[in-house]
């Protein structure tokens, strides 16, 4: 008993401690992609734009039907991207579900096989492929793990999905129009302000990654800055050229 009461604490902080990120959920993939989309690509518009020395308020114009345009097309395209994704899994499941009522014994030796393939004694691995198809939803659950490598009970929200890329582009296509929506009249705050989002966006998603937060930002930075710069020099020379 005090051998059991000495490790307790061991046991506990050990339960406590290790935990895991969420990878298979619905919102984080659009919403880190939809923030540095917004970002990068709104950013290169406008800069394309006032590279060929057109008024302020067209800029301005451009920047906003920028993040409408792409906020929506971002949505749209998460959506039916998930759903489609989705479906697909669930006709897979249709089928499980079907070859689990009418081949039970089949798909019982072929789920022992499979543990057998995993190194499990073949009269062990019999009893708890026995064992875990005495339920049909688990036996579907463990069927689909083990051979579709999904968890039926954890499948990604389409409208989940939607709404992070619709919102999270918004707002990072929103920080380059904002110094010129508060009065700014030059492209440098706009600039400024964009990369400065690339930056933090690129140390948060590396927060969440656990990789480096200012390798990632400054990756980001220099991506982010490079399309600016490329699409301001595009801008430039078919300004002068149409002109």
């Amino acid at each position: 008993m005090e051998a059991m009461d000495a490790s307790a604490p061991t046991h506990i902080a050990h339960r406590d401690n290790h935990t895991h990120r969420d990878v298979n959920g619905g919102w984080l993939r659009p919403a880190v992609f939809g923030a540095m989309d917004g970002l990068v690509s709104n950013l290169a518009l406008m800069t394309g734009v006032a590279g060929g020395a057109v008024s302020q308020q067209t800029i301005i114009i451009t920047g906003l039907a920028g993040l409408a345009a792409g906020a929506f097309s971002m949505a749209a395209g998460e959506y039916t991207s998930v759903a489609s994704q989705r479906e697909l899994v669930l006709a897979e499941l249709d089928v499980e579900r079907r070859e689990l009522r009418k081949h039970p014994k089949d798909e019982l030796e072929e789920l022992a096989a499979l543990y057998e393939s995993r190194g499990v004694e073949p009269k062990l691995a019999r009893e708890v492929a026995k064992q875990l198809s005495k339920d049909p939803e688990q036996a579907l659950e463990i069927h689909a793990r083990e051979e579709l490598g999904i968890d039926p009970s954890d499948l990604p929200s389409p409208m989940v999905a939607a709404v992070s890329s619709f919102g999270s582009f918004a707002l990072g296509a929103l920080l380059p129009v904002l110094p010129y929506l508060l009065g700014a009249s030059q492209l440098w705050p706009a600039v400024l302000l964009a990369l400065v989002g690339l930056f933090g966006c690129g140390a948060v998603v590396a927060r969440v990654t656990a990789r480096s937060w200012w390798f990632s930002g400054l990756r980001q930075l220099a991506l982010g800055g490079a399309a600016a710069g490329v699409t301001y020099v595009l801008g430039a020379l078919f300004g002068t050229a149409v002109g």
